[in-house]
């Protein structure tokens, strides 16, 4: 039988020993900073307090929609100190995955992009060519004559080999369809993540989980994703941040991207909060995807360990 994990709010003679085990806090942002553009109480002494005791902070997210420096300015809106070198997205790794790992030869090195500006921006750094994402000419009705253009190939770049998908807000028929050319004529599908819920503002939303799915129910084809709880993700932090596993927690609220990312890494150790995705049930049960070993109500409970 698995072991539940051990509850430390309250406790802090167990929080103690718990932050003395890690030097390393990777840290989920929806569901545990904040909700939507709601911050959770406390939040910000939490994240001073974690410092003042000597640990380097991670901010890791699945979120594809914002890049490494929107993601700061949201931080710093919120009153959250940090350094984009501090922030590790989806966006940027699937942006360093397609130029410094996957390396296809020019010409068929474009990406076709179903996203928001968020995967454009780290595409761009990374020197990636592509096409879709924001285009407000991919934002309209499909019309007979695309059919036409999809089918013969004319309406299709010949330079794309590869499809990245992420969470878009203005996911169409025509986007997908496009996709699925793409796919079909060989080029390689990939997503940021595959979460399928996005929390925002105490309730869910579709995530980019649920962008890719039409894709992969026309193709036949699981995307190579690079979001947590993808291993590719995890060697790609180790190697940026020369972090030793042993001393790393991954703290998060959803047990099939952030706990499970945590446990497959061989991490020292993962911590759930209840403000986000999963609850106790969900780890209780006995098909449980993942289980912590530990967890809090809030991150904010942390601050009960005594100096």
């Amino acid at each position: 039988m698995t072991q539940l994990p051990k509850f430390l709010t309250g406790d802090s003679a167990a929080l103690n020993e718990f932050l003395d085990k890690f030097d390393v806090f990777l840290l989920d942002c929806d569901g545990v900073l904040w909700s939507g553009d709601h911050l959770f109480e406390g939040i910000v002494e939490t994240l001073e307090f974690l410092r003042s005791r000597g640990k380097r902070l991670v901010f890791v997210t699945n979120n594809s929609t914002k890049s490494r420096p929107d993601y700061q300015k949201k931080l710093t809106a919120l009153g959250i100190p940090s350094d984009v070198e501090e922030i590790f997205a989806s966006a940027y790794s699937s942006a360093i995955y397609i130029s410094r790992i996957l390396k296809l030869p020019a010409p068929k090195n474009k990406v076709f992009v179903i996203g928001e500006s968020g995967i454009e921006s780290e595409l761009r750094t990374e020197g990636v060519p592509f096409i879709g994402g924001t285009d407000p000419a991919l934002r309209r009705d499909i019309t007979p004559e695309d059919f036409s253009g999809l089918a013969d190939g004319s309406l299709l770049d010949p330079d794309v080999g590869i499809v990245l998908a992420g969470l878009d807000f203005h996911i169409n028929y025509l986007k997908l369809a496009m996709g699925f050319q793409y796919i079909q004529r060989g080029a390689k599908f990939l997503a940021t993540n595959l979460d399928s819920t996005l929390p925002m503002n105490h309730t869910f939303f579709p995530g980019a989980g649920s962008i890719s799915v039409p894709l992969v129910n026309m193709t036949g084809q699981t995307p190579l994703a690079f979001g947590k709880p993808s291993q590719a993700m995890m060697d790609a932090i180790e190697g940026k941040f020369k972090l030793d596993r042993a001393r790393t927690c991954m703290v998060g609220d959803r047990l099939n991207t952030d706990i499970q990312f945590g446990i497959q890494g061989g991490l020292g150790g993962t911590l759930a909060v209840l403000t986000g995705v999963s609850k106790k049930e969900h780890w209780e049960a006995k098909d449980a995807v993942a289980v912590p070993a530990y967890y809090v109500d809030k991150l904010s409970d942390l601050r009960g360990a005594t100096p």
